[in-house]
C-alpha cells in the first residue's frame, strides 16, 4: 500500500473540511473513548489557526489511511506552554533555550492499523518538517517502549523530558521528545498520482 499511498499537503481550509475523515484514523489508530472525539475535532480545528500550520494527508485508493500537521509553537499555546512549565519545574532551563525558542510542533501523526508498517509515517513526519524555518522540531509520545517512539528515534528526535504528566492526566506519563532541522535520516520516495476528488492544495 506505500507504493501507492499519496501525500498531499493541506491548507487550514482543507483540512478543516476532512476532519471527519481525519478522526475516523484517529479513532482506528488510537482507540479513545467516543466520548472525547468531540473534543479532538474542536482542537484540530483551533490547531488550523495556528501560525505556521501545515497538514497532510496520506490517501490510497480514494480513503485517508493516514494524517499529521504542525504549526509553530509560541507562548499562550497550551502544548507549549504546559512543556515550557514543566522544562523549568524540572531544571532544564537550557533544553528550553535549545529546543522550544524556535519550535515547529508536532501536533498529530496518525496512521490506520491497516496501512501501518509501510512507511507512510515517516514519510508525513519529513513531509511536516521539510523546508521549514524554524530550528527544531517538537513533540509529545506515550513513554514506554512504541513504534511511534521508534520512528522519532529514527528521524533524530531525542528524549528531553521524560515522563511527563500533563495536567488532567496523572496517570498517563509522556516523553518529550525534540530534534534539530532538517531531520537527520532521509525520507523514503515520495509516490505519485492524485486522487481527483479529495480538497487538497499542493
Amino acid at each position: 500500500m506505500a507504493v501507492d499511498t499519496e501525500l498531499r499537503e493541506l491548507a487550514p481550509g482543507a483540512f478543516t473540511h476532512v476532519v471527519p475523515a481525519l478522526l475516523e484514523v484517529y479513532e482506528a489508530a488510537m482507540r479513545p473513548p467516543p466520548e472525547q472525539l468531540p473534543g479532538r475535532s474542536s482542537v484540530m480545528h483551533g490547531h488550523s489557526l495556528y501560525p505556521g500550520f501545515r497538514g497532510v494527508l496520506a490517501v490510497h485508493d480514494q480513503r485517508a489511511v493516514g494524517f499529521a500537521y504542525a504549526f509553530h509553537g509560541v507562548r499562550g499555546q497550551w502544548w507549549h506552554d504546559m512543556v515550557t512549565e514543566g522544562m523549568r519545574t524540572q531544571g532544564r532551563r537550557g533544553h528550553l533555550k535549545r529546543y522550544l525558542s524556535d519550535p515547529l510542533e508536532i501536533a498529530e501523526v496518525h496512521v490506520h492499523p491497516e496501512a501501518q508498517n509501510q512507511g507512510i509515517g515517516r514519510r508525513m513526519l519529513h513531509r511536516l518538517c521539510e523546508g521549514r524555518p524554524e530550528r527544531t522540531a517538537v513533540l509529545s509520545t506515550r513513554s514506554g517502549p512504541s513504534a511511534a517512539r521508534h520512528l522519532y528515534r529514527s528521524c533524530g528526535f531525542v528524549e528531553v523530558l521524560d515522563p511527563f504528566c500533563f495536567p488532567g492526566s496523572p496517570d498517563q506519563p509522556f516523553s518529550i521528545m525534540a530534534a534539530r532541522l532538517p531531520l537527520t535520516a532521509s525520507a523514503p520516495e515520495r509516490s505519485r498520482g492524485r486522487s481527483p476528488w479529495w480538497p487538497w492544495t499542493g
